[in-house]
């Protein structure tokens, strides 16, 4: 069984897409990490995310890299969705996911391509949404929370500007899947679209049975 879960930044698609793959018992890929992986490692080696040669040589990034606590931080989303646009690093992420998605028994991706590009042929896909005063807001709270001084305008700016490029970028742009779920969680707490989004799924799969 494979699960696609999409969205923009700061959705919730993370946190559904773990307790999805806790519930029905499979292992889950957050196929951001690895972008965000090529955008710390094109910092690391003090390139240029915005040019295309110097986040393709990050791709080369070593496994460890996955397990650093900085892939977390707010300035490392925004490096990988500039590395991100390029058609380059992409096709080099591309195959380590459609394995991840391809494996015996099935598996749960969260991403913003899933059920458009990486597993079209996932049992069922999700796109988790919220509006973006709603994802800025979360993020402020979070990011305040772990002690980063930063302003909900700041955070809502980064949000605007990210939606953008993923939706406009020319390769895999983010977008819902002609037959995916559209879980608007705006006005929803966590436990609630979670309960939803595994419904869903549940139901989804019993029809494909």
């Amino acid at each position: 069984m494979i699960i696609a879960v999409d969205g923009p930044t700061a959705s919730g698609k993370g946190t559904i897409a773990r307790a999805i793959a806790e519930h029905f018992g499979l292992p889950v890929l957050d196929t951001g990490l690895l972008y965000r992986a090529v955008g710390y490692q094109t910092q690391l080696n003090h390139g240029d995310p915005d040019n295309a040669a110097d986040a393709l040589a990050a791709c080369d990034f070593p496994d460890s890299l996955l397990d650093d606590p900085a892939l977390r931080y707010e300035s490392t989303g925004s490096l990988a969705s500039r590395v991100s646009v390029h058609r380059q690093v992409r096709a080099a992420l591309l195959q380590r996911q459609v394995d991840f998605a391809n494996q015996p028994g099935g598996a749960v991706l969260d991403g913003r391509d899933i059920g458009t590009v990486i597993a079209p042929h996932a049992d069922a896909k999700l796109f988790v949404t919220a509006s973006p005063e709603e994802r800025a807001r979360r993020r402020h709270a979070e990011m305040l929370g772990r002690g980063v001084e930063v302003t909900y305008e700041t955070v809502l700016a980064d949000i605007h500007a990210r939606d953008t490029r993923d939706t406009g970028r020319a390769d895999a742009p983010l977008r819902r899947a002609a037959d995916a779920m559209l879980l608007d969680n705006t006005n929803l707490d966590q436990d609630a679209a979670i309960l939803a989004a595994i419904a869903f799924v549940t139901e989804r799969t019993a029809q494909r049975r």
